[in-house]
């Protein structure tokens, strides 16, 4: 197994670390799938047992000027790690201005995603500082696992407001309910609701359009559905919180696909960057 990288553009150094530091406010540890052409984040808790689970996938070709990577085998030419991206990013946002970083799994102590990064200097010597982020190899056996998740049959699919807004909104309710009820309908409309013994919020939103699922016709949301009917989702707040907290991708196009009383789907798309995140319902 083998996997180095090289970052020169700083714009696409910064667009990374982005990434990673959204990441690592989603989750405490992922696993980072490398294949010949993508990197791949996951986490894959069991949605069925109140889990969240995500997937972030990068085209290695828009962040990485070189990219060399030897999977386990020919067949399968993949490599499967356990990081911890709160540490990627730490080292990612020190080497900020650095003239190139190189990220490369190599063997000290343990596995390790070494960082080492060319920093500018006034003098002809070259400064280069390392940082080694411990991994943990995932066998074989285990990569089912980690595969791309099925889109869900869902009931209603919508583009979403800014998530600044949304932000916004959800930091006021988490001090009122531990819940939220999100619902939408075909017709572009969706509410945010909380409701206790003491008191109901509801914040709506209109005219924000649904994706046509064109190619994914069958993905599509039932036709027959009456389009002004709202289909639900009663969701832990605080996971929806993490979510949106952890938001530093700025996304082109945000939607959110629910199955009623089941599941919300997220999907924020930005040029080269798609990551989805799933929170299931609560009863």
């Amino acid at each position: 197994m083998k996997f180095r990288g090289k970052i020169i553009d700083i714009a696409c150094l910064n667009h990374f670390t982005r990434v990673i530091t959204t990441i690592s406010k989603l989750t405490k540890t992922c696993v980072l799938r490398l294949t010949p052409d993508n990197l791949f984040f996951v986490l894959s808790e069991k949605v069925a047992n109140g889990g969240v689970s995500m997937w972030c996938e990068l085209s290695e070709a828009n962040f990485f000027d070189e990219y060399q990577m030897e999977g386990v085998s020919s067949e399968d030419n993949e490599i499967c790690l356990e990081v911890t991206p709160e540490n990627l990013s730490r080292a990612l946002k020190t080497v900020q201005n650095a003239k190139s970083v190189k990220v490369k799994l190599t063997k000290k102590h343990c596995p390790c995603l070494t960082v080492a990064a060319e920093l500018p200097t006034l003098s002809s010597s070259s400064r280069v500082v390392t940082h080694d982020v411990p991994v943990d190899v995932i066998p074989r056996r285990l990569w089912h696992e980690f595969k791309e998740p099925n889109m869900p049959d869902f009931d209603v699919s919508i583009y979403l407001p800014p998530l600044k807004t949304i932000k916004n909104v959800v930091d006021r309710m988490k001090n009122l309910s531990n819940f939220l009820v999100l619902e939408a309908n075909l017709s572009g409309e969706m509410n945010l609701k909380i409701e206790t013994d003491l008191v109901s919020v509801t914040t709506h939103f209109k005219d924000l359009g649904n994706p046509p699922w064109g190619e994914d016709a069958s993905q599509a949301p039932s036709q027959s559905r009456d389009p002004e009917a709202m289909v639900q989702a009663r969701v832990d707040i605080r996971k929806l919180q993490q979510f949106l907290m952890g938001q530093q991708v700025n996304p082109s196009k945000a939607m959110c696909n629910i199955v009623h009383e089941r599941v919300v789907h997220l999907i924020l798309l930005h040029e080269d960057v798609s990551l989805q995140y799933f929170i299931p319902a609560v009863a």
